[in-house]
C-alpha cells in the first residue's frame, strides 16, 4: 500500500488550534485509542507554552476514554457532540469549559453532510484490518462504528487510521456499510428485516484520502456490566408480562417480535430477564448498541437476529465473541449509527422499544439527560429515535435512587427530553403504568400507582392541591418543582409542608 505509516504522535502533530476532528466508534467500541492521547499531550505542551490550543470533536456517540477523558483532562475540547459517557468531559460540560451539543443520533450523520456541524477536517477511525483492491483501499472497521463512513467521505484533510490487532479480522462480513442519500427525495432504505444487508462489509477510499495509519494493539475500554439487581429483575418481569399482554390482546405480533433496548447496566439486566422469561416468545433486536446479556440470548437461541451499531462489551466478552463468531454469523450485523437508529427503519420494523429514564413527570413527560434539570449526565442519544417511532414506546427506571431521597416520578420534570405524546408506558419495580388512550388525569393515578411507596402520599397530595386549580393537565405552577427544590436545599426530596410552596 502506498499509505504511509506513522506514530500516534507524528498524527497529533497534523491537528491544529480550532479544527474539527470527526472520530468513529460507538461507545468504547471501535473508539481510536493512540491518536487522541497524542493529541491531548500536544495540547498540553502547547498551553505551557502560553499558545492556545482546543479541537471540535464529532463522533458517532459516546466513545472511549482515550478520547473524551484525555482531551478534557487536557483541557483540548472547546465543543463536543452529540453524545457522551464520560466523567471527565461531563464535569467540562456542567462547568461550562466545554460547549457540548446534545442530538438526537440519527440526525448527526446528516448534519454533517449538510454542512451544519461544520467542515470535518481531520478524521480518526479505527480498524482491524486494510486492504487494496484495484487500486482502492477497503478499511474493515472493528466493533462499532458510529459515523465512521460519513468521516472518511468528508474529512478534507485527511483519515488516520488506527490498524488495531487486538481486534480479530474474524469481525470482516459482519458490518454493513451505508449512508443515507443527501435530501431531498431520497430513495427509501429497504431493510425489512433486522440483519438485512443493504450495503458494503468496508468502508471504501482512495489511498490519497489517508494520512496515515498508525499500527495499536490496544483492547476496547468497555466496562463488565454490573449484576442485576432485584429492582431489576423485578422491572423485567414487569416488562415480560407486559409484552405477553400486549401479544395476547394484538397490539403486537408474537411471531415477529423485534426490542430496541438502551444503555446501561440496568437496560442490560432487564433484557436478560425477558430472555429468562419462557413466556415471551424468541425474538429479535434491532438497537444502537448491544451488551453482554443479548449476546449470551444470541447463542442460546433466544435471540434469532440482532442488528446494532457497536458491541458495547467488557474487553473478554469481545475475545469471546471471536473465538466463536461462528455463532453469531448470519445472526449479528453492526450498521452505522444513521441507519441503526433510523426513524425509517424503525417505524418499518414495529420495534418495541426499552429506554432508561431519569425521571418521569405524573402526565408521562420522561427526562432522560439532566438531573433536575441542570446538570447534563450523558445526552440524549438515539433514545429519542426509537421513542418517536416504535410501536411500543416504554421506559424502564428504580422507583427511586440515593437510598430513597429521590423519586424518579415527581410533579413536574426538570426537563423533558420525550413528551407524553410519544410515551407509552413507564416500568418500576411495582408495575407497568400503561399510558395509552388515558387522559392527563388517568396517567397521573397510574403512574402514582407504580411510584415508591414513601412517595405516593405526597403525589396524591400534590394532585390533590392541583385538581382544585383545574385545567386538563392539573399544576400548582409554584409548587411543581417543590421536590426538586427541597432536594436541592436538603438532600431529600420528601417534602414535609406543601402549603410552604403554595402560592
Amino acid at each position: 500500500m502506498n499509505v504511509p505509516f506513522i506514530t500516534a504522535q507524528e498524527a497529533a502533530e497534523f491537528v491544529s488550534h480550532g479544527e474539527l476532528l470527526g472520530v468513529g466508534g460507538f461507545g468504547p467500541a471501535g473508539s481510536p485509542k493512540a491518536i487522541t492521547p497524542a493529541i491531548a499531550e500536544k495540547a498540553r505542551r502547547e498551553h505551557a507554552g502560553g499558545r492556545p490550543f482546543q479541537v471540535n470533536i464529532v463522533t458517532g456517540a459516546s466513545i472511549g476514554a482515550s478520547c473524551d477523558g484525555e482531551l478534557a483532562a487536557a483541557r483540548a475540547i472547546d465543543r463536543r457532540l452529540p453524545f457522551s459517557v464520560n466523567s471527565e468531559i461531563r464535569r467540562a460540560y456542567n462547568s461550562g469549559e466545554v460547549r457540548y451539543t446534545d442530538l438526537n443520533l440519527s440526525d448527526n450523520a446528516t448534519h454533517l453532510r449538510q454542512g451544519i456541524t461544520g467542515r470535518i477536517d481531520w478524521g480518526i477511525i479505527e480498524a482491524c484490518d486494510i486492504q487494496e483492491i484495484h487500486g482502492k483501499l477497503r478499511i474493515y472497521l472493528t466493533a462499532g462504528i458510529g459515523i465512521a463512513p460519513t468521516i472518511c467521505r468528508l474529512a478534507q484533510k485527511g483519515v488516520f487510521v488506527e490498524l488495531n490487532t487486538w481486534h480479530s479480522t474474524k469481525l470482516i462480513g459482519m458490518h454493513d456499510i451505508y449512508e443515507i442519500e443527501d435530501p431531498w427525495f431520497r430513495a427509501p432504505i429497504r431493510i425489512t428485516h433486522p440483519i438485512e444487508h443493504i450495503g458494503l462489509p468496508y468502508i471504501e477510499v482512495k489511498p490519497e484520502q489517508i494520512a496515515g495509519i498508525v499500527e495499536t494493539h490496544l483492547p476496547d475500554e468497555a466496562r463488565s456490566m454490573t449484576a442485576a439487581t432485584d429492582v431489576t429483575d423485578r422491572i423485567g418481569q414487569h416488562m415480560a408480562d407486559f409484552l405477553i399482554w400486549n401479544m395476547k390482546e394484538g397490539y403486537i405480533f408474537r411471531n415477529k417480535l423485534t426490542l430496541q433496548s438502551g444503555v446501561g447496566s440496568g437496560a442490560n439486566a432487564v433484557l436478560g430477564a425477558l430472555g429468562s422469561c419462557p413466556e415471551v416468545p424468541n425474538f429479535s433486536i434491532y438497537t444502537e448498541v448491544l451488551q453482554e446479556e443479548p449476546l449470551r440470548l444470541i447463542r442460546e437461541g433466544r435471540v434469532v437476529a440482532a442488528s446494532t451499531g457497536a458491541l458495547t462489551i467488557s474487553s473478554e466478552h469481545l475475545q469471546e465473541l471471536y473465538d466463536n463468531i461462528n455463532d453469531f454469523r448470519g445472526r449479528l450485523l453492526l450498521r452505522p449509527s444513521e441507519i441503526s437508529n433510523c426513524p425509517e427503519i424503525i417505524a418499518r420494523l414495529g420495534i418495541c422499544s426499552l429506554n432508561t429514564a431519569i425521571e418521569v413527570d405524573i402526565y408521562g413527560h420522561v427526562n432522560s439527560t439532566k438531573i433536575c434539570g441542570s446538570r447534563m449526565m450523558n445526552g440524549v442519544g438515539g433514545s429519542a429515535d426509537f421513542t418517536c417511532n416504535s410501536v411500543l414506546s416504554t421506559f424502564t427506571c428504580g422507583s427511586t435512587t440515593k437510598n430513597g431521597c429521590i423519586s424518579s416520578i415527581v410533579p413536574f420534570c426538570s426537563h423533558v427530553d420525550h413528551t407524553e405524546h410519544y410515551v407509552d408506558a413507564i416500568i418500576t419495580e411495582y408495575g407497568v403504568a400503561d399510558l395509552r388512550n388515558k387522559c392527563a388525569t388517568e396517567k397521573a393515578e397510574a403512574l402514582i400507582a407504580i411510584a415508591h411507596p414513601d412517595y405516593r402520599p405526597l403525589l396524591r397530595d400534590y394532585m390533590r392541591l392541583a385538581k382544585e386549580r383545574g385545567g386538563h393537565t392539573p399544576h400548582v405552577i409554584s409548587a411543581a418543582f417543590a421536590m426538586h427544590d427541597t432536594y436541592l436545599r436538603k438532600g431529600d426530596m420528601r417534602l414535609t409542608d406543601w402549603n410552604e410552596y403554595i402560592k
